[in-house]
């Protein structure tokens, strides 16, 4: 007979961040935080309190950096050779009116490539998100950029996310400036029809983001952008997490720690749901401190601080009887 003991370390993912591009704009402070061995990070909710998170390579199963703009933490990326990770590349079609810091497109391809080449073409996920239309930006606006850019990553990544863009209360105002145009469950059809052919003529996977329409008969699945079975690949080790309850319900990503912070990003994307005005992220940006545990700002007397919990993630079997 044979039997296994299952063990379950405490382990955690690392979101690095959804709230802001930290790669292009914090990548010295998000090393001093490596070297120091843990962050801080303030509940958006509730400011005053900060949750103390361990960074030991040893506690952190994986890291998911989000960014448009590696290219500062790319020339520093041999010092993560202890941590596994992997990239969420953001590269649109927009000109600078609507991606109003970004580098050139040309540029950003280049850094995709040389990242993929320096970490290889699984641990780099090309994104295509949000989707807008406007009279410029139309379908085939949209369709002659996306094959353009495909072609340029065909050697580079395995898998390309696309989505349409949301409308919030917190981007509304520069939404008016976009003079955006609501897209149509048709458009919709119409545009992942179209990208489908492209990403498999360029021997790309492709999904959705936090969408919920059903395109399954165009080949097209709904991501996991922090993916539980891309982790397992990546560690080699089967991982035991569930769903992040904090996104929304469309959302499938796997169960992670944001250490990033709202209105700190200078990429002036219109279309952010992260950044409610510029005013604010100029304010955090001067308030910026390289060398404090939090991203914005430093800790006062009045915080409390806790240590996160950290989730049961590794999953380690041994066999008690072979």
């Amino acid at each position: 007979m044979r039997m296994k003991n299952i063990t379950v370390e405490k382990m955690l993912i690392l979101s690095a961040s959804r709230r802001t591009d930290i790669p292009a704009f914090y990548s010295g402070w998000f090393l001093n935080r490596i070297k120091e061995g843990f962050v801080c990070v303030r509940n958006p909710v509730n400011p005053r309190q900060i949750s103390k998170i361990t960074l030991s390579p040893n506690a952190i199963d994986c890291i998911v950096f989000w960014s448009k703009n590696p290219t500062p933490l790319l020339k520093k990326i041999d010092r993560l050779s202890d941590y596994k990770y992997y990239f969420q590349f953001t590269l649109n079609s927009y000109s600078q009116e609507i991606e109003t810091g970004l580098p050139p497109k040309r540029d950003r391809i280049d850094t995709f490539k040389k990242l993929s080449d320096k970490i290889g073409k699984e641990k780099i996920i090309w994104r295509y998100d949000p989707i807008l239309l406007n009279k410029e930006h139309t379908i085939d606006y949209h369709i002659d950029f996306f094959g353009e850019i495909a072609t340029s990553l065909r050697d580079y990544t395995e898998k390309v996310t696309i989505s349409f863009v949301d409308l919030y209360n917190k981007n509304s105002k520069n939404m008016e400036f976009v003079k955006n145009i609501p897209i149509t469950k048709n458009c919709k059809l119409k545009i992942t029809e179209i990208f489908g052919k492209i990403a498999r003529e360029n021997n790309f996977l492709i999904d959705t983001c936090a969408e919920d329409i059903d395109l399954s008969s165009f080949g097209i699945k709904h991501a996991l952008c922090v993916d539980n079975q891309l982790i397992e690949r990546i560690t080699g080790y089967p991982l035991y997490i569930t769903k992040d309850k904090n996104q929304r319900l469309e959302c499938g990503c796997a169960q992670s720690i944001d250490i990033g912070a709202y209105n700190s990003c200078s990429n002036g994307c219109l279309y952010c749901y992260a950044n409610y005005s510029r005013e604010n992220v100029e304010k955090n940006r001067k308030n910026h401190n390289l060398f404090s545990p939090l991203l914005i700002g430093n800790i006062s007397e009045k915080d409390i601080i806790r240590d996160k919990k950290i989730n049961n993630c590794k999953t380690i079997q041994s066999d008690l009887f072979k």
